[in-house]
């Protein structure tokens, strides 16, 4: 390099920092370059009953995924007579077909095992996207992949079972989160798990508890002769008065199968480390789940941002304890208990972060660009992320009956863009909007489009436009938040004279709301579109042009000067 552009390099990088210093308040971080987990960004939320503000447990799923299916579909109960048998089948999480072809549940069935397992005498109803969700009988899920050892890994057709095939069968057959984790544990140890997943964390509750439940292979010689479990499983429940996460990272740590109020394992639970050497019974140390068969080294810190997800979320919950971004997140407690009880409107805030204001902030210096978009910069992992398919929040409710108590609250698409909507666990039928469409075709009968076509319209001046998006949320998502005690009522009076009834109301009640939403957004994305079109500023009502408030911002202008001190071609 010629010493004058050395000369310009040595300026560049002195301006910048000044520019951030005096601008930004901090100098830039260290860009990462192992993004090992660029494509885990499912963030599962666990509320213990007495956490929450309304004596609902809770929990969340980031469908994190950017290619995958997002249609749902609804299934009915069903009675079924001795000797039926029920198919199993292989279920990717990733797959999909053209709509050409047809959608993922329509054609799921092409993976069927070859096996049929006994089928029990009644099945419940259920909801479900990519996995199950929620049962009539209030039992709520999410999911996070948080991995496991290399040499557990089973791809084979000898592990029938893989994560949304369990996830189905444990609604269908469960009706309490206990029974659902009993159901998918024990028949993962008799049929074999894995194939398509390896290591998988489930967020299962219901109106009185909330369980983490992870689950492993045992790698690809397992066979079902062996004798031996097809799968290693353990899960904790997170105490009545505490919150917990997973950001695709394993969470159990000591356990006890000795409290079975408090732990459930498969009977390898340990052995299998042993015999395999992720853990030394003469170490002197307790055994931990996850230092075992799922160790994630790194803090926030040390991970420049990647691992900050668990970090964060603990900071938001509970400030009083000043959790250390530089402590490593496998040294981070199990469950905190919050600093004040949470409201299903502050899960939805905590599902919307990007880290503001913190040293993982994806805005900071010129991370955001001149409208300081928190999209631009993807090194750092923040809870709320752009390629999300859809977000839920399963709610579970004991004061009231299953039809009522239980609700899905789903939003399509970046959280940050999006609605949530609610659906009742009683309702007997799905959107039809939420049915259709992929990733490929665009479709204006998809619910998922709609949010989509918002979303990318917000990104162009996305400061400014997520204002409109945020009084589109209070109109359409926080109105009807406030509304759901006078529905409860209406419903639990109908159910009071006839059951029935009750479930013909919701169901109306959620398709109308829904219809009413995403028509909502398309004609948001539509005002946003003409609103910042240019990047200018257009006022329908005045029919004026002006300029954007928060365009082209001075510390903006600054570093575009320096960088063309940098860029300037050599002068001979």
């Amino acid at each position: 390099m010629h010493k004058t552009r050395w000369l310009r390099f040595f300026v560049f990088a002195a301006v910048l920092v000044a520019v951030f210093v005096l601008t930004r308040g901090q100098a830039p971080e260290t860009v990462p370059t192992d993004l090992d987990f660029a494509g885990r960004s499912c963030t599962s939320i666990l509320v213990g009953k007495n956490a929450s503000a309304d004596g609902s447990t809770m929990t969340t799923h980031t469908a994190d995924c950017g290619t995958c299916d997002w249609t749902w579909r609804h299934v009915p109960a069903a009675d079924h007579k001795s000797g039926e048998t029920r198919k199993i089948y292989h279920i990717s999480q990733y797959k999909t077909w053209t709509p050409a072809e047809g959608l993922k549940w329509d054609l799921y069935k092409k993976g069927f095992t070859g096996t049929e397992i006994p089928e029990v005498a009644h099945t419940y109803a259920y909801h479900h996207g990519m996995f199950g969700y929620m049962n009539e009988k209030q039992v709520g899920i999410g999911e996070s992949t948080i991995g496991t050892q290399r040499k557990m890994i089973n791809a084979t057709p000898s592990a029938l079972l893989d994560i949304s095939m369990l996830t189905l069968l444990g609604l269908e057959r469960g009706q309490t989160a206990r029974e659902a984790i009993k159901v998918m544990g024990e028949l993962a140890e008799k049929y074999g798990y894995g194939f398509h997943d390896d290591g998988e964390m489930l967020a299962v509750s219901d109106p009185n508890e909330a369980w983490i439940f992870e689950i492993m292979p045992v790698g690809p010689l397992w066979t079902p002769g062996s004798g031996k479990p097809g799968a290693v499983w353990c899960a904790q429940r997170v105490p009545d008065d505490h919150v917990s996460v997973c950001p695709n990272e394993s969470r159990i740590g000591e356990i006890d199968p000795g409290k079975p109020d408090d732990f459930m394992a498969s009977p390898n639970v340990v052995s299998y480390a042993v015999d395999n050497g992720y853990y030394d019974p003469k170490s002197g140390k307790p055994f931990s789940w996850k230092r075992a068969y799922s160790p994630a080294e790194g803090s926030a810190v040390s991970t420049d941002g990647r691992r900050q997800r668990l970090w964060r979320f603990l900071d938001l919950v509970a400030p009083s304890q000043k959790f250390n971004p530089e402590t490593p997140d496998m040294d981070f407690p199990f469950s905190v208990k919050p600093d004040k009880k949470l409201s299903v409107q502050d899960i939805m805030a905590i599902t919307r972060d990007k880290s503001r204001g913190t040293r993982f902030d994806t805005t900071s210096g010129i991370r955001g660009g001149p409208f300081q978009n928190p999209n631009y910069y993807r090194a750092t992992r923040t809870i709320c992320v752009s390629n999300v398919e859809y977000t839920t929040i399963t709610q579970c409710r004991d004061s009231l009956p299953d039809t009522i108590g239980g609700i899905i609250w789903i939003s399509f698409g970046p959280q940050d863009t999006s609605c949530y909507m609610p659906l009742y666990a009683g309702i007997s039928e799905m959107p039809k909007s939420f049915a259709v469409g992929d990733h490929w075709t665009l479709d204006r009968d998809s619910a998922r489009w709609a949010f989509d076509y918002t979303d990318f319209h917000v990104q162009a001046a996305y400061n400014a436009a997520i204002e409109d998006v945020e009084e589109a949320q209070a109109k359409y998502e926080a109105a009807v938040a406030a509304r759901i005690p006078e529905i409860d009522k209406q419903a639990l009076d109908l159910y009071n004279k006839k059951p029935a009834k009750a479930a013909q109301f919701l169901t109306g009640f959620c398709l109308n709301n829904a219809q009413t939403v995403v028509k909502a957004w398309w004609d948001l994305g539509d005002e946003i579109l003409v609103k910042y079109n240019h990047l200018a500023f257009y006022d329908s009502q005045k029919r004026t042009i002006g300029r954007i408030k928060t365009a082209s911002p001075a510390w903006w202008n600054k570093a575009v000067k320096a960088m063309d001190i940098l860029l300037e071609p050599d002068k001979k």
